[in-house]
């Protein structure tokens, strides 16, 4: 349900004509000749899609969890000034299927992008695609991440920014509109300045626009801008009680969880053993203050050019990431702090400020609520749903479960793949081609995911219930077609210090 709902005067209006009409009929309410003339139609609105890497819902100042030194002032704004998306999570926790399906609008099985080694299938239509149809200037500008060595520009956007694979942190090569460039510097700041720079050049067209900002940042191994490093060197980062290696911690997980504990991305052999925890926690959070300062510097713009009032924001991560829960760190998981997202968006006058949505949103639904806040109709082969319904303060049916997809890779064989369904109150979790057991949480009572209720004789018809709830749509929705893939490429292998 969304708190601090506010219905606006426009939707009132609206209800009691639609009232007056039913009960008078159209000849007592007919308008005059001055009011039969057609209103000139309202200007569409812009909007502005700031994408992060690897960015945990929890970690933004404002949130209750969130670590008590960290300091993210403009996300703390737009959560202040608009709606922060409490219960959002995406379909898969993985860079490129994750930023495949925002842009698409399906599942990963459905676009084809179902790990980071596979290119975008060609004839794939991307959202932005139908807002230049509808009349809209559109800009791509960051990480792209989909196919490793491909920066070209790609269908849908007037204006392209972009570099190779991950990229660097610092000096990169962009391709600017197929014309590749080296710059100097620290490429959160380089991008944004695109991004200003490009919103610039719209000023005092009456043509709409849409902006996709994407950053590389968190996305480890997180290099924070100069002028934040060792900003949080003295604070002493928490861990969470699942982290402790003890039997208490690990009774009832599956086998794959503590082993991959002394390995790759476990807490006790992170990246084979090249970096300590703690420094990886604070350079994490020091990232984050970059980011953070590109958000207040796109919505300082939009209100010093007089385009707040006329914009949609939205801030998004496209995974979240683990920081010790059950011994493990990165994201491909089904857990909360890998499934997980920031979501945040801020448009003065359409959005209550203050306010907070706690239905269960996806990335899939933000190329359906984009596309019809922009008037453009939605596509019959998107999978989300538009929740602009739920900016605007209404009170609609929504879905009562979220599924979740993962297949395993071979680059990064520790996570086996992964099936989920999760509901208000419930996570049910099936592991595919390991011989290991399933997981079932109340996460209404275990947020922490610690007590998996699998195997006890009073949850066995729920456990049933969810497991043909899952395969259900799995079938429905042709997941179980995904094809291996052939191995290439570079491989963090099960390589341990015991080994």
């Amino acid at each position: 349900m969304r708190e601090d709902i506010a219905i606006s005067p426009g939707r009132g209006r609206r209800f009691v004509r639609a009232i007056l009409a039913a009960i008078l009929g159209p000849v007592l309410i007919a308008p005059t000749a001055a009011q039969a003339e057609s209103p000139a139609p309202e200007p569409k609105r812009n909007v502005v899609f700031i994408l992060s890497d690897d960015h945990r819902y929890d970690f933004m100042g404002f949130h209750p969890n969130a670590p008590p030194f960290l300091e993210t002032p403009n996300m703390d704004r737009m959560a202040a000034g608009g709606v922060h998306l409490a219960n959002a999570f995406v379909t898969t926790a993985l860079c490129s299927p994750s930023r495949a399906t925002i842009l698409t609008g399906q599942y990963a099985h459905r676009h084809g992008v179902v790990d980071n080694q596979r290119p975008v299938p060609e004839g794939t239509v991307f959202f932005p695609k139908y807002l230049q149809d509808a009349g809209y200037r559109t800009a791509f500008i960051g990480k792209w991440h989909m196919g490793h060595e491909h920066d070209d520009p790609r269908p849908g956007f007037h204006h392209w920014v972009s570099f190779r694979g991950q990229g660097p942190y610092f000096d990169p090569v962009l391709n600017i509109n197929g014309e590749r460039r080296p710059h100097e510097g620290y490429t959160a700041d380089i991008l944004t300045d695109y991004a200003i720079e490009w919103l610039r050049e719209r000023s005092g067209s009456e043509e709409p626009f849409f902006l996709y900002l994407s950053h590389k940042n968190v996305h480890a191994e997180f290099e924070p801008a100069p002028r934040h490093l060792g900003r949080y060197e003295d604070v002493q980062p928490r861990y969470p009680e699942t982290m402790a290696d003890t039997e208490e911690n690990y009774r009832g997980k599956p086998r794959w969880v503590r082993e991959q504990r002394d390995s790759w991305h476990g807490v006790d052999y992170m990246y084979h053993g090249r970096m300590d925890f703690d420094t990886f926690y604070r350079r994490y959070c020091e990232a984050l203050l970059s980011l953070d300062e590109s958000v207040g510097r796109v919505l300082d713009y939009l209100e010093e050019a007089g385009l707040a009032e006329s914009t949609l924001v939205v801030y998004m991560g496209d995974n979240g990431f683990m920081f010790g829960e059950h011994g493990l760190i990165d994201k491909r998981q089904a857990y909360d702090p890998s499934w997980r997202v920031p979501l945040l968006a801020y448009a003065p006058g359409l959005i209550e400020p203050g306010s907070r949505i706690t239905e269960n949103v996806q990335n899939t639904d933000i190329a359906p609520t984009i596309l019809e806040f922009a008037g453009v109709s939605i596509p019959m082969h998107m999978e989300g749903r538009s929740f602009l319904p739920l900016l605007r303060g209404e009170n609609v049916p929504w879905r009562e479960e979220i599924f979740y997809e993962y297949y395993w890779e071979w680059n990064f064989p520790h996570t086996p793949t992964t099936f989920a369904l999760r509901t208000d109150r419930h996570k049910y979790i099936f592991y595919h081609g390991v011989w290991d057991t399933d997981e079932l949480y109340d996460i209404a009572e275990d947020p922490e995911e610690r007590d998996n209720l699998i195997g006890r004789p009073e949850h066995e018809e729920l456990a049933r219930d969810l497991r043909l709830r899952l395969f259900v749509w799995l079938r429905e929705s042709a997941a179980l077609t995904v094809q291996f893939r052939e191995p290439t490429g570079f491989r963090a292998d099960q390589r341990s210090r015991r080994d």
